[in-house]
C-alpha cells in the first residue's frame, strides 16, 4: 500500500511539472514537433489499418442480424453511435499506447540507465520541461487528429460492407448515420482522446525516468509503461462515457 501510494504521488507530482511548464510556455517546439511526427503522424497506418477493418466486421455482423429482423434503418445508427462515441478514441488510444507509449518508456529509460538525465540535470536544464512536456503536448494534440482519422475510416468501412456484401440501400445507410451523429458526440470523443493522449504520454515518461536495472530495467518498463496505459484508458474511458452521456 505504501508503495502504491508513493507511486501515485510520484505520477501526480510528475503531471503538474509538466502542466506548470506548459502554462508558463517553457515549450521546445522544435522537439514538440519532432514528437508530433514520431508518435502521431507515423501510427497513421496502424490506426486506419485497425479501425477501417473493426467497423467492416462491426458491420457485417451487425448488418447481417438487423436484415433478418427488417431494422436495416438502424443498421448506420448502431455503426455511427458505436465508431463515434467509443471504439474510434479507444483503439486509437490503445495503438498510441502500443506503438508510441513503448517507444517513449524505452527511449527515456535508455537515457536514464546511460546516465544522460542526470547530464540534463547536472546542466540545470529540467527533464521534465526538456522531455516530458514535448511528448505530452505531442500525444495530447496527436491522439484527437487520429481519432478523426479512426471516425472517417471506420464508417467507411462498415458503409463498404453494409452496401456491397451484406446488401443494405446507401442512402438507408447514410441517413441512418446522420441521424445518430451529433457535434456533441464527436466533441466528446476527441476530448476522451486528448485524455488518452495524456495519459499514454504520463505513463510511458513515469516509467522510463524511473528506468532501474540496465537493460533489464528498460524492458520492463516498456512493458509497464504499455499496461499502465491500458488499463488508464479503458478505465478512464468509462468515467469519462458515464460523465459525458
Amino acid at each position: 500500500m505504501i508503495r502504491f501510494f508513493e507511486n501515485v504521488g510520484q505520477i501526480a507530482r510528475l503531471i503538474m511539472e509538466a502542466f506548470y511548464h506548459i502554462v508558463r510556455g517553457d515549450v521546445e517546439f522544435k522537439n514538440t514537433t519532432q514528437q508530433m511526427v514520431a508518435l502521431g503522424v507515423r501510427s497513421i497506418p496502424l490506426v486506419l489499418i485497425i479501425n477501417g477493418f473493426t467497423g467492416m466486421v462491426f458491420s457485417l455482423q451487425v448488418a447481417q442480424e438487423m436484415k433478418r429482423f427488417g431494422a436495416e434503418s438502424f443498421i448506420g445508427q448502431l455503426l455511427g453511435l458505436a465508431v463515434i462515441r467509443e471504439l474510434g478514441a479507444v483503439l486509437t488510444g490503445v495503438v498510441v499506447a502500443g506503438r508510441a507509449g513503448s517507444a517513449i518508456a524505452a527511449e527515456l529509460g535508455a537515457m536514464n540507465v546511460t546516465e544522460q538525465i542526470d547530464a540534463l540535470k547536472a546542466m540545470a536544464t529540467s527533464p521534465v520541461q526538456y522531455l516530458v512536456v514535448p511528448r505530452v503536448i505531442a500525444c495530447m494534440i496527436m491522439v484527437p487528429a487520429l481519432t478523426v482519422f479512426a471516425h472517417l475510416i471506420g464508417m467507411t468501412g462498415g458503409y463498404v460492407v453494409a452496401t456491397n456484401q451484406v446488401g443494405i440501400i446507401p442512402m438507408v445507410f447514410y441517413q441512418s448515420s446522420i441521424r445518430a451523429i451529433n457535434i456533441y458526440d464527436i466533441l466528446c470523443s476527441l476530448v476522451k482522446a486528448a485524455v488518452f493522449g495524456i495519459i499514454v504520454a504520463i505513463a510511458g515518461c513515469y516509467h522510463g525516468l524511473n528506468t532501474t536495472k540496465g537493460a533489464q530495467g528498460v524492458g520492463t518498463a516498456t512493458i509497464a509503461a504499455v499496461v499502465s496505459s491500458m488499463i488508464g484508458i479503458f478505465i478512464s474511458n468509462y468515467f469519462l462515457s458515464a460523465l459525458m452521456w
